[in-house]
């Protein structure tokens, strides 16, 4: 809520961050789920990048940026917790899962994976390209499209399987899934977890130290409001001694200056799970949006966000629209999906009235609030798609293609 000058009132305080995001003084931004607003900050990271190629040169290298996918994964850790030295970044979260995959073998009996069938297909793509080499990929199926039952997932890791690698909050539908009880499970029968954080961390509590699992990927385009290219994995410290990636490169090496012929020597902390050059300018720009998720507090956030959830609910149902949404709050991630008819074209008569959400085929449309949106753009956004559906005005984007998400 904001008072009459549009300064945060006592009810809202997370308003006060408002200004530091330019598209919200233009737009009725509810797609954080896929892009994150940026941060006014982050235009003066890239300023300092920058300026230090400008004037500094190749020292620049040994001034920071060499060690930039530990320092600003730390910055990550703090908010996913993780601990000091465990999270490395990365382009994205199939370069993390691939390079997780490389570490075993797939040619023996343990060679099983097990993830719902609701997984993102880039994930998906990763493991069954592995099939190839012995990977056996074992889908757990979700009746409603929606949810995916625990007990159905904990009985399809036996003693054959690997790898667990599950999202945290389903992407279709929100739905949050129960890592620590799959950890449990997997942990009894020698296999390891692969928690997709992407759709989770920044807006619902991620603790992977607590949850004692083994591997986290995600990214900071979404939640996080980090931009793109600034994708992170975490590797448990305990595991440090005992993988060996083959997707690897000079960063990975011990002592990567010696430019050895030969094989790798491994690095003995995090560096080992890094490969080529890093991608500094991204590392740069996500850290904008760090600063200010750390400051605020995912708690604050996920309070806010379980509140503005149910008032989409509330508001969607009473205009007869329907949502595809886990039953309980704490089910249910940062975004709600409107299985609306026509909804491609909907989604395009949003955005020409600068109303910025997106659509998913098999799902519907997506919205979400942050920890920057007002009740009142909640209000206006299903109106808007309730106007649109009533009135025919998406009729002239019937005809179009994707959305471009």
């Amino acid at each position: 809520m904001t008072d009459a000058k549009g300064h945060a009132s006592p009810a809202d305080p997370l308003l006060a961050w408002r200004s530091e995001f330019p598209i919200l003084a233009r737009s009725t931004y509810l797609v954080s789920h896929s892009l994150g607003a940026m941060p006014k900050a982050a235009t003066e990271r890239l300023n300092e990048y920058t300026e230090a190629w400008a004037t500094r040169g190749v020292r620049a290298w040994a001034e920071g940026w060499w060690r930039m996918p530990l320092t600003v994964g730390d910055e990550v850790g703090r908010i996913i917790g993780a601990p000091p030295g465990s999270v490395v970044m990365h382009q994205n979260v199939s370069i993390c899962q691939s390079l997780i995959l490389s570490c075993f073998d797939l040619a023996g009996r343990r060679n099983k994976i097990v993830y719902e069938d609701l997984n993102f297909p880039s994930v998906m793509y990763v493991y069954e390209a592995h099939r190839a080499l012995g990977a056996r990929i074992s889908t757990v199926k979700s009746d409603d499209g929606i949810t995916v039952p625990l007990d159905r997932m904990l009985a399809a890791i036996d003693e054959e399987t690997l790898l667990v690698p599950l999202s945290h909050v389903v992407f279709k539908s929100g739905y949050v899934q129960d890592v620590a009880a799959v950890v449990r499970r997997a942990h009894e029968v020698g296999a390891l977890v692969v928690a997709d954080l992407y759709q989770s961390a920044g807006t619902v509590p991620v603790d992977v130290a607590a949850w004692d699992v083994d591997f986290a990927t995600g990214g900071s385009v979404k939640w996080l409001c980090g931009g793109p290219g600034a994708g992170y994995l975490y590797v448990a410290p305990r595991l440090f001694s005992s993988l060996r990636p083959r997707l690897t490169g000079w960063m990975a090496h011990e002592h990567p200056f010696d430019f050895r012929a030969g094989p790798i020597d491994y690095a003995r902390d995090a560096t080992r799970f890094l490969h080529g050059t890093p991608a500094v300018p991204a590392l740069y720009a996500a850290r904008a949006g760090y600063a200010i998720v750390a400051a605020i507090g995912v708690e604050a956030i996920r309070r806010k966000s379980e509140r503005q959830v149910q008032l989409i609910l509330d508001l969607a149902r009473a205009r007869g629209l329907i949502p595809r949404a886990a039953p309980t709050p704490r089910e249910r991630g940062g975004m709600v999906i409107l299985d609306v008819p026509h909804g491609e074209a909907v989604t395009r008569e949003l955005l020409h009235r600068e109303v910025l959400v997106d659509y998913r085929p098999g799902a519907g449309i997506r919205l979400s609030p942050h920890f920057y949106t007002t009740d009142d753009e909640v209000r206006h956004a299903v109106e808007q798609i309730a106007v649109i559906r009533d009135s025919g005005a998406y009729l002239r984007h019937e005809e179009g293609g994707g959305t471009g998400f």
